[in-house]
């Protein structure tokens, strides 16, 4: 199993479930059986316990996130940055055997790859200053 392909596809699940304002058992029952991923190559434990972890935690989790935005509101923030950032901020406050600076890097790759061309350094300065 690939815990990059893990947190990318639970990144995805968690923007859909803000644009579909689903909870997460749903969500993942419609990913596992609509999806073209090979289920064999991602951990669903992992991505049950992280959506699960984010929808239990949503209030320390955002008020942690917006803790660290300077002049922003997380209401300002794309759906796709935020829900990068919520996964690695519930990384970083409730996995323990998770680095920080892995969480970080994670981030980084995810925004480099679906965020816009600011989102890298953006989702960067915020982690950071959590670890």
């Amino acid at each position: 199993m690939n815990r990059r392909k893990s947190r990318e596809a639970a990144m995805k699940l968690l923007f859909e479930m803000s644009i579909n304002k689903e909870k997460y058992e749903e969500i993942i029952e419609n990913f596992k059986e609509n999806t073209d991923v090979n289920l064999v190559d991602i951990d669903m434990e992992y991505i049950t316990k992280v959506l699960a972890g984010i929808q239990e935690n949503a209030k320390e989790i955002d008020e942690n996130i917006e803790k660290h935005l300077i002049k922003w509101k997380l209401v300002r923030l794309s759906k796709m940055n935020l829900a990068i950032l919520r996964i690695c901020t519930y990384e970083i406050l409730f996995e323990e055997e998770i680095p920080g600076k892995v969480s970080v890097n994670e981030g980084i790759e995810l925004a480099k790859i679906y965020g816009e061309d600011s989102s890298p350094a953006f989702i960067n300065g915020i982690l950071a200053k959590m670890i």
